[in-house]
């Protein structure tokens, strides 16, 4: 197997093993639920694209500032990988370690969960529906990038952000975490920014994709915006 996938699959567990960790509760129920979620859906997406899409896999590991990637967009993207690790780090601290947040209710606890089990579905279905999921905001013109509006592309334009969104909402609410569910709300904000910036690219210089937006309506959240 290629020593980067091999790299990725053993870098991917350093997120949950910090959950764990940093919580100070090896048997804490709601942190090992998230934890073995968060290994299912980063192995689920490396393995079916090592095995069914290697064309994509490669452009998942480019690096920001590579591809004609905007330049505008490598600060989104450092900026994201802080508020992630942000809200990997703080959720366990807070939920936890410290119990800053009170007790979250049962049920709060299994809306989270059920947000989390979305939001797996749109990550991995978005990854099998659009063979030009690039992490950068650029035209992939060496890939010949056309506009995807099949699968759960009919359904809104930005199906992984919302799946990264429903990730964001649901982790906190399943660990019960407010200060999580801010870092959260604060990724979702930023990914609304990416998402206007990325359409502008797209709407220029994709061709077809100004007659996708006129036939799938919503960016982001179906019915909203």
């Amino acid at each position: 197997m290629d020593k980067k996938v091999l790299f990725a699959l053993g870098f991917v567990l350093l997120f949950p093993a910090l959950v764990i960790l940093l919580s100070g509760d090896l048997t804490w129920i709601e942190g090992w639920v998230f934890s073995i979620w968060f290994i299912a859906l980063s192995y689920g997406a490396i393995l079916y694209l090592y095995f069914k899409d290697p064309a994509l896999l490669a452009e998942r590991y480019k690096q920001p500032g590579e591809g004609g990637q905007q330049g505008w967009d490598r600060y989104v993207v450092y900026l994201i990988g802080i508020l992630f690790t942000l809200w990997i780090v703080i959720m366990p601290l807070d939920a936890r370690r410290y119990e800053w947040s009170p007790d979250f209710p049962i049920w709060v606890e299994a809306v989270g969960t059920a947000l989390l089990v979305f939001s797996l579905v749109l990550f991995l279905r978005a990854y099998m529906d659009n063979t030009f999921l690039s992490p950068l905001v650029r035209i992939q013109e060496e890939r010949k990038q056309q506009v995807v509006t099949t699968g759960v592309y009919g359904i809104v334009r930005h199906p992984m952000y919302l799946g990264a969104t429903l990730m964001a909402i649901g982790a906190p609410l399943l660990l019960g975490s407010i200060l999580g569910l801010l870092a959260g709300l604060a990724l979702v904000v930023l990914l609304m920014f990416r998402i206007k910036g990325e359409e502008k690219l797209l709407t220029k210089e994709l061709e077809g994709y100004w007659d996708y937006t006129k036939k799938v309506r919503y960016r982001l959240f179906p019915g909203i915006w």
